[in-house]
């Protein structure tokens, strides 16, 4: 099994730089709208989804996230979107500003003919840093701390065992891990101009100096995991 001994990701100091929201002006929020509802169009119908098994992982911006799982042999979907708080149909504003106990967090949709729900766990702990409390990189806030969702008891000993695993190689040197391992309740679909987000839009700012970053190095380390047109 491999264990990933050092942090992927680097705090860049861009304090200009983060997966918070900017104002828009009327005609952006329109011209997003649309976008989205073409976009949308484009994925997996509920009965094709229907075939797949699930997961659920936070672990920072879910730009950054869902790029990551999307790029994994055996990952079929993958939904950004707000999970681990109580409070009902959350919105992007009211969890990047902390507004609600949601997180960030994406639903991977895979085939566990191809990847296990193990390998998902790897694939986790092993493109972002769980040692960080309530931070990846630039991001920072409780909606940006680490969770690993379990749907099962066989999940969670699953969750457990690895981090046991990554504890006793010293993985991480003496920084704990603070990884939540949470049962999974909710899962809501973020706003449709969020999906594939990074995909869409390369020239972003944050994109450019956080988010591909963080994909490329999770690539040169997975090279195995990823699916023939991610290398």
């Amino acid at each position: 099994m491999k264990i990933v001994r050092t942090p992927f990701l680097i705090l860049l100091l861009l304090a200009s730089v983060s997966c918070q929201p900017k104002n828009k002006s009327n005609k952006q929020e329109v011209a997003q709208k649309e976008e989205s509802k073409t976009h949308m169009a484009t994925k997996l119908s509920a009965e094709q989804l229907q075939e797949y098994e699930t997961a659920y992982f936070a672990s920072g911006c879910f730009w950054c996230v869902e790029a990551i799982f999307e790029s994994v042999k055996g990952v079929k979907e993958v939904y950004s979107g707000y999970s681990g708080g109580s409070e009902k149909n959350p919105t992007y504003e009211e969890v990047s500003y902390g507004r609600t106990h949601h997180a960030e967090a994406v639903e991977v949709y895979y085939d566990p003919n191809v990847i296990s729900f193990r390998q998902l766990v790897q694939v986790f702990f092993g493109s972002h840093d769980p040692t960080t409390l309530n931070r990846q990189g630039p991001d920072r806030g409780a909606q940006y701390r680490s969770i690993a969702f379990y749907k099962n008891e066989e999940e969670k000993k699953i969750i457990q065992d690895y981090i046991s695993l990554l504890e006793s190689e010293n993985a991480y040197g003496d920084r704990a891990i603070v990884t939540e391992v949470t049962p999974f309740e909710k899962f809501y679909m973020a706003e449709g101009y969020h999906q594939d987000y990074e995909k869409r839009n390369p020239n972003n700012s944050y994109i450019r100096n956080v988010s591909i970053p963080r994909l490329n190095r999770f690539k040169e380390n997975f090279k195995s995991y990823l699916k023939e047109d991610a290398h």
